[in-house]
C-alpha cells in the first residue's frame, strides 16, 4: 500500500488510541508504517504538523456535515447541541482535547467557530458578542473535557484518605456532590447543565435582541 499522508495520519490518529498522546512519536508511527522517521517528513514536516493533522481527523469523524440553526430553533439550543458533538468528538479518543488544543491552525476549529459566529451574527447578535460567545463555549467545552481525560488516580493512592475528615471540612461541596450524582444522573448531565449556564448568561450580555 502506498504511503500517502492519509495513510499516515489513519495510523497516528489508531497510535494514539493505543498508547495516548505521549506515545505518539515519529519513530513509533514510522515502526508501524514499516518505514523510516525521514520518510514521514515528506507529509508531516514535524510533530506539530502531525498533532494538528490528528485534531482534523478526530475533529471531522465529528462534523463532516454542519448546519446553522433552523428557522424555529434558538440559537442557544443550536450552540448547546454543537457544543455537545465537539465534547463527543474529544472524547472519542484519548488525549482529544489536549490533541485539539495544542493543535496549530485547526482548518476544522475555524469551520466550527465560523459557523458558530455567523449563526449567532445572523439572529442579530453583534459581531463582539458572538466572537466571545462562541469562543466561551469553546474553551469552556475542551477544558471540561481535559479535565474529564486527565488520569483518575490508583486504588493504592486513595487507600489513606480521610473521607470523615474531608467531609467534615467540605460539608457543602459533599452534598453537593452527593445530591448531584443521584441514580440516573451522568456527567453528561452535568456538561449540559454547566453549558447552560454559560450560555444563558452570555445571552443576557449580549442584550436584548437576540
Amino acid at each position: 500500500m502506498p504511503l500517502d499522508r492519509e495513510r499516515i495520519v489513519a495510523e497516528a490518529v489508531a497510535l494514539l488510541d493505543a498508547e495516548g498522546l505521549d506515545g505518539v512519536t515519529t519513530r513509533k508511527l514510522a515502526a508501524r508504517l514499516g518505514v523510516q522517521s525521514p520518510t514521514l517528513y515528506w507529509h508531516l514536516p514535524n510533530k506539530a504538523a502531525l498533532v494538528t493533522a490528528i485534531a482534523e481527523a478526530i475533529l471531522g469523524e465529528e462534523f463532516g456535515e454542519m448546519s446553522p440553526p433552523g428557522p424555529d430553533e434558538r440559537w442557544q439550543d443550536w450552540l448547546i447541541g454543537l457544543a455537545e458533538r465537539l465534547r463527543r468528538a474529544l472524547l472519542a479518543h484519548p488525549d482529544g482535547a489536549r490533541i485539539v488544543s495544542t493543535a496549530q491552525l485547526s482548518r476544522k476549529m475555524a469551520a466550527i467557530s465560523e459557523l458558530g459566529m455567523s449563526s449567532l451574527v445572523a439572529r442579530g447578535v453583534s459581531l463582539r458578542h458572538a466572537r466571545v460567545i462562541v469562543l466561551t463555549v469553546e474553551r469552556f467545552t475542551v477544558g471540561h473535557v481535559l479535565e474529564e481525560q486527565v488520569p483518575r488516580p490508583a486504588g493504592d493512592a486513595l487507600k489513606d484518605f480521610d473521607m470523615a475528615t474531608f467531609t467534615e471540612q467540605h460539608p457543602t461541596v459533599v452534598a453537593a456532590v452527593t445530591e448531584y450524582f443521584v441514580p440516573g444522573r451522568t456527567v453528561d448531565d452535568l456538561f449540559r447543565e454547566c453549558l447552560e449556564v454559560v450560555i444563558e448568561g452570555a445571552k443576557v450580555t449580549a442584550g436584548p435582541s437576540s
